[in-house]
């Protein structure tokens, strides 16, 4: 309306030309802003009568001192967008607010006047009430990343990709678990005459799918933490060996089979820990047993074990070769006639020098000692991993000969003294 002339208000004689406020139902009655919220009235002119708001369109909501000189239309356009679009759309706010604006300018006195400026002040409050506290870190940060950020893809090359059916982008397979999990919700839809019982039905096969999709995104988590998928490729028995510290035992190989169903209860690096710690406990408790034979033995400094364990090794020694001196003096002495009456038997050439001079001794034939001392140490070994056994002795073995030979095999150390 700037074309036509300055206008003034007919009240208080003030310029009124970018915003007025005319009269409906009187002739050349036009207020400025102040007066009208007055409720001014002159001549003919009630406050109560109808009214039209004249808008240049360039008049500004901050004052002539705000930056950037935004007027009211570009401001109501402004609020519009931010409606429509949503926060953080600056590109389709700034075309909604016309070409003159820049995406960077539109959020700039978005943020500066609507959110830190006075307005954003007065309506934003500084405590959220009933906000919900984010325990996962302990400055209330933002939810752990562990939780939030997805696996990064199987580095594996891509004939093995094509060999797997993996989709690494995805993260995915073409043959997932529960491959039929999408048909609970792929005929589902809400139709506006649906009554309570279809409603709830309809929420109970999409609460059935995100189940599904949780025990398929657990397997996956799975086979990932224990690196299966390179396990099934045969890839990870050259880091396994390079990874473990210690020779793994026969016994404890056994029972990492036997624990595997506890996999889905605990990561990779728990069950390790598990087994690790048997090992370090299974060690404490041999040093222990160590350390209890040295002090019956009168030992009190860990000095003193090492000259006791050389003696004893020395002692050990000089008892073996004092044995093998005995029998050799025996077949000089023409001892050896006694073997002459075995020697010939089937079993003979089995036995050693000092089993051949027991066999001598009881008259005992090569093929029943062995067959005796076969049932003996396989019972002492079923016995020490706690398997129930009846021992089955055959009949010619009498007490004396039973005593005589788990003697002599608690010697040799084929068994051990309590089994004896």
């Amino acid at each position: 309306m700037a074309e036509l002339g300055k206008k003034y208000c007919v009240y208080c004689l003030a310029e009124v030309s970018p915003l007025r406020f005319r009269c409906t139902e009187c002739q050349d009655i036009e207020l400025c802003p102040e007066c009208f919220s007055a409720g001014a009235e002159i001549g003919h002119h009630r406050r109560y009568h109808g009214y039209q708001l004249v808008d240049g369109g360039r008049f500004t909501l901050w004052g002539p001192e705000a930056e950037g000189g935004w007027t009211s239309r570009e401001e109501q356009l402004l609020l519009d967008a931010i409606e429509q679009f949503g926060f953080g759309n600056w590109e389709d706010m700034a075309a909604h607010v016309g070409a003159s604006r820049t995406p960077q300018e539109v959020m700039e006195h978005y943020v500066s006047m609507y959110i830190h400026g006075n307005l954003g002040k007065a309506c934003i409050p500084d405590t959220i009430p009933n906000r919900v506290t984010d325990h996962t870190c302990p400055s209330g940060g933002p939810l752990s990343p562990s939780l939030t950020t997805p696996l990064p893809p199987l580095d594996i090359s891509v004939a093995e990709q094509q060999q797997l059916g993996y989709m690494p982008l995805r993260d995915d397979y073409e043959i997932e678990y529960d491959q039929d999990a999408e048909t609970l919700i792929s005929g589902l839809s809400v139709n506006y005459d649906d009554d309570d019982v279809e409603i709830e039905l309809k929420r109970a096969h999409v609460d059935m799918y995100v189940r599904k999709l949780k025990e398929r995104q657990r397997r996956k988590n799975i086979a990932r933490d224990y690196n299966l998928v390179p396990a099934f490729l045969g890839k990870d028995k050259k880091e396994k060996e390079k990874a473990l510290k210690r020779k793994i035992t026969k016994e404890e190989k056994e029972l990492r089979l036997k624990l595997r169903p506890l996999y889905q209860f605990m990561s990779c690096k728990e069950f390790d820990d598990l087994f690790e710690n048997m090992h370090k406990e299974k060690m404490l408790r041999a040093k222990i047993r160590e350390l209890q034979r040295y002090r019956r033995n009168g030992i009190t400094k860990m000095e003193e074990s090492a000259e006791y364990e050389a003696a004893r090794h020395k002692r050990e020694r000089r008892k073996e070769n004092k044995s093998l001196a005995g029998s050799r003096r025996g077949k000089e002495d023409g001892k050896d006639g006694e073997f002459a009456a075995i020697e010939h038997l089937p079993g003979f050439e089995l036995l050693s020098d000092r089993e051949k001079v027991l066999c001598s001794s009881l008259n005992l034939s090569p093929a029943r000692y062995v067959t005796v001392k076969t049932i003996i140490i396989k019972d002492h070994l079923q016995k020490r991993q706690g398997i129930p056994s009846k021992s089955r002795l055959p009949s010619y073995l009498d007490k004396v000969l039973k005593k005589r030979i788990l003697t002599f095999l608690t010697e040799s150390g084929w068994i051990s003294r309590d089994a004896s």
